[in-house]
């Protein structure tokens, strides 16, 4: 029995099919059938019903899948343990954010890399659900994501710790009329065109406020923020957006902007959180990442 055995299986059951834990491994195809093919005649046991649709563990096989899990996961403790009797971190951590808020993690980056420059960061710009999907697929070791009510139920099997509870905020150019409000009301916000960033938050957010208050004149939404600056900056539109997104802005930028806050009845619970896999533990690499991460946020 070999520890790349044991992978096999535990993707195999993960993606539901040899191919796709062939992909994920970056292996063929053949090596993947193989390994399982000798793994069951050393057990005596088959892990695996196939089929045309894929690869479904067999009662006995979740059992030892389950064990197979147990095993790397102490594995992955014993490497670990090692490493941490070094003051030598090593090792490698991939991570994407959405953009938004990247400007709030460059200090915890900064640090992070003059402290440990041995370990290799790998930092990403990624939507949402394109951070889960990687992920899932074992892609990235963790994501930093929005998290808002009524989408936890799409997030099985992630891990999901918040990091910085925000709140919903319209920025308008300093010139426009709505300068001088403390405040923005759902008749209000409907009567200006919008410039939203392109997220599944913002999505989901203004769907939510479209329901309750009637439809809202969306002019574009982009990836681009230079673009939703733009058209801010000359008064055809306003963007909507969490308030931390805004946070640590140049200062010749804070002078064309200014934040309003939204009334209360257009405020949700918004968290911005870490992300992980459940059945990953977290690397402690990815750790300490965090706990300095946390330590920079609660400065702001």
């Amino acid at each position: 029995m070999h520890l790349e055995q044991l992978e096999c299986i535990v993707e195999v059951a993960k993606t539901g099919s040899l191919t796709g834990a062939a992909n994920n491994l970056h292996v063929t195809l053949s090596a993947v059938s193989q390994s399982i093919s000798n793994l069951e005649a050393e057990l005596g046991v088959a892990l695996f019903t196939r089929s045309r649709l894929g690869a479904a563990p067999t009662a006995e096989g979740e059992v030892i899948i389950g064990k197979a899990l147990e095993v790397l996961g102490k594995l992955q403790e014993l490497k670990e343990e090692a490493v941490s009797y070094s003051n030598v971190q090593r090792g490698e951590l991939r991570l994407a954010t959405i953009p938004g808020p990247l400007t709030l993690y460059m200090n915890a980056i900064i640090g992070y890399k003059k402290d440990y420059p041995h370990v290799r960061l790998e930092l990403f710009e990624k939507g949402t659900q394109e951070i889960i999907d990687d992920i899932r697929h074992n892609k990235l070791d963790m994501g930093l994501i929005i998290m808002f009510e009524e989408h936890g139920e799409k997030h099985a099997g992630l891990t999901i710790d918040p990091l910085l509870e925000g709140r919903m905020v319209a920025c308008v150019s300093r010139k426009s009329a709505l300068a001088l409000n403390k405040s923005i009301s759902p008749e209000e916000l409907s009567k200006h065109p919008l410039v939203l960033y392109n997220d599944d938050y913002l999505k989901w957010y203004m769907e939510r406020i479209e329901q309750r208050y009637g439809p809202v004149q969306i002019l574009f939404s982009t990836n681009n923020k230079d673009a939703i600056r733009i058209a801010v900056q000359g008064g055809a539109a306003i963007t909507v957006g969490i308030d931390f997104s805004f946070y640590n802005q140049p200062e010749h930028l804070r002078d064309d902007f200014v934040i309003i806050e939204l009334e209360p009845t257009l405020q949700v619970p918004i968290h911005l959180s870490w992300v992980g896999a459940k059945d990953k533990r977290l690397s402690n690499t990815a750790k300490i990442f965090v706990n300095k991460l946390k330590h920079e946020l609660q400065k702001l």
